[in-house]
C-alpha cells in the first residue's frame, strides 16, 4: 500500500534515534569515525581506553608510595578464601588487590618497586602496606594454611625480595610492636630515674619530721 514506505521510513527513524549504550557499540562508531580518516581500528572503545588509564594512575600511584609489596599466585583460591585474605590485610593496615599484568607492568615504570615486574605472570595478586613488615607477614600466614596462595616475591623500595626475603620480612616485628618497644625502653630509665629522685626526698621528710616533733616536745 501507499503508506508502507511511510511505515518503513518512520521505522528506519525510530531506529536511527536508538541511543547506543553498549561499550561494542561504541567501538563499532569509533572505528566507523576512524576508517573514514583513513585510519585503523582501534580495538577498544574510548571508554575501555580511559578506563584502562584511570587504572593505570591509580596502580601506579601505590607503587610509588607504598614501603613494600608482596606478588602471589592465588589460582584455585576460592571466593571465601580470597575474602578472608582482604579481611585479614585490610585488619593489618594492609591491602590486596588482583589487577591485569598488563597494567601493573606499566604502572610500575619510574617507581622504586619495579623489579616486582619480571613476577606479574599468570593469575597474580599484589599485596603492599605502609608498613614494611604488615603485607609479608598476613601473606606468609595466610599461604602456611592455603597451598594454593604461592608467594613470588616482592619488594621493599628498591631492595628486590625473593620469596624467603618476604618470609624473613614476615618474621620482624611490625612498626606498632617496634613502637611499644621503644616506649617500655623509655619509660624504664624514667621510671627508675623517679625512684631514685623520690627516695632521698622521702628521707629528708622524715628528717624535717623528727626535728618538728622534737620541737613541739
Amino acid at each position: 500500500t501507499a503508506s508502507s514506505p511511510e511505515r518503513g521510513q518512520g521505522t528506519e527513524r525510530r531506529s536511527e534515534e536508538v541511543p547506543v549504550s553498549t561499550g561494542a557499540s561504541k567501538e563499532r562508531q569509533c572505528n566507523r569515525r576512524r576508517a573514514l580518516t583513513g585510519l585503523p581500528p582501534t580495538g577498544e572503545s574510548p571508554v575501555d581506553k580511559a578506563a584502562k588509564t584511570d587504572a593505570v594512575a591509580t596502580l601506579n600511584a601505590v607503587f610509588a608510595n607504598t614501603s613494600v609489596v608482596v606478588v602471589a599466585h592465588y589460582a584455585g583460591l576460592t571466593v571465601a578464601q580470597f575474602q578472608k585474605l582482604r579481611r585479614e590485610m585490610k585488619a593489618n593496615g594492609a591491602t590486596v588487590k588482583v589487577a591485569k599484568n598488563r597494567l601493573a607492568k606499566i604502572a610500575l615504570e619510574g617507581t622504586d618497586v619495579a623489579s616486582i615486574s619480571h613476577l606479574l605472570t599468570g593469575p597474580t595478586l599484589i599485596a603492599y602496606s605502609n608498613d614494611p613488615v604488615a603485607a609479608p607477614k598476613v601473606a606468609t600466614a595466610f599461604a602456611k594454611d592455603n597451598d594454593k596462595l604461592v608467594i613470588l616475591g616482592g619488594a621493599m623500595g628498591k631492595t628486590a625480595l625473593n620469596p624467603d626475603g618476604v618470609k624473613a620480612l614476615a618474621t620482624m616485628p611490625s612498626l606498632d610492636e617496634l613502637r611499644a618497644k621503644l616506649l617500655g625502653l623509655l619509660q624504664a630509665p624514667a621510671t627508675k630515674i623517679a625512684q631514685l629522685s623520690t627516695a632521698p626526698a622521702a628521707k629528708l621528710a622524715r628528717v624535717f619530721q623528727a626535728y618538728a616533733d622534737k620541737d613541739a616536745a
